[in-house]
């Protein structure tokens, strides 16, 4: 009998859920489409602020884990309660949520007790601000020679981190705060509310 996401620690979470990386599909595009549009259909149009497509797998001929993560930013009247539950209702599993020094919200979908789905997702919600990760995705797109190393970076974290999702992040970190940096630079307060 398989235990319930719920039921499991961290280290067997990881253990299901290893860190796979894969070559760039350009379905992870439509598959960011549809579910945009089953997140308008569910969500009340006047608490959207915007929805992006991020992470790595927005980056084409970008190696990446085959997951597609979303930006969903609320505006600041939103019923966070409501919101939860809509999402919930609808295939969302709520992984955290922090309130303090900011909002973040992380849902995933496409996590089950064997393993990953076909299509796997990660929400991340927060109020509209000036996220770095749009600025990253952005910086990535336009300049392949960066994107060709953090791919390497990945790579050799990989095997490193393969079951510790947490310090694979970490382990990322620098490269992404480095080129964060620059990019904001560039492109100034494109993002900004």
């Amino acid at each position: 009998m398989c235990k319930e996401l719920s039921e499991m620690t961290l280290e067997e979470l990881w253990q299901l859920f290893p860190i796979i990386l894969k070559e760039h599909n350009n379905d992870y595009k439509n598959w960011y489409e549809i579910e945009k549009q089953n997140l308008l259909n569910i969500i009340d149009e006047q608490y959207i602020k915007r929805i992006n497509h991020i992470g790595s797998s927005c980056v084409k001929g970008l190696i990446s884990k085959p997951t597609v993560d979303i930006l969903l930013e609320i505006n600041e009247d939103t019923d966070i309660n409501q919101l939860i539950e809509k999402l919930t209702n609808n295939g969302w599993i709520s992984m955290s949520t922090q309130k303090e020094p900011a909002l973040n919200m992380v849902f995933n979908k496409g996590y089950t007790n064997k393993g990953f789905a076909e299509k796997v997702y990660h929400l991340h919600v927060r109020y509209h601000d000036n996220w770095k990760e749009l600025y990253f995705r952005d910086y990535l797109m336009e300049h392949r020679q960066v994107a060709n190393e953090y791919g390497e970076l990945k790579l050799k974290l990989q095997q490193q981190y393969r079951n510790n999702r947490d310090g694979y992040t970490h382990a990322k970190s620098a490269f992404i705060n480095k080129y964060t940096e620059k990019a904001k630079l560039k492109y100034k307060d494109r993002y900004k509310p």
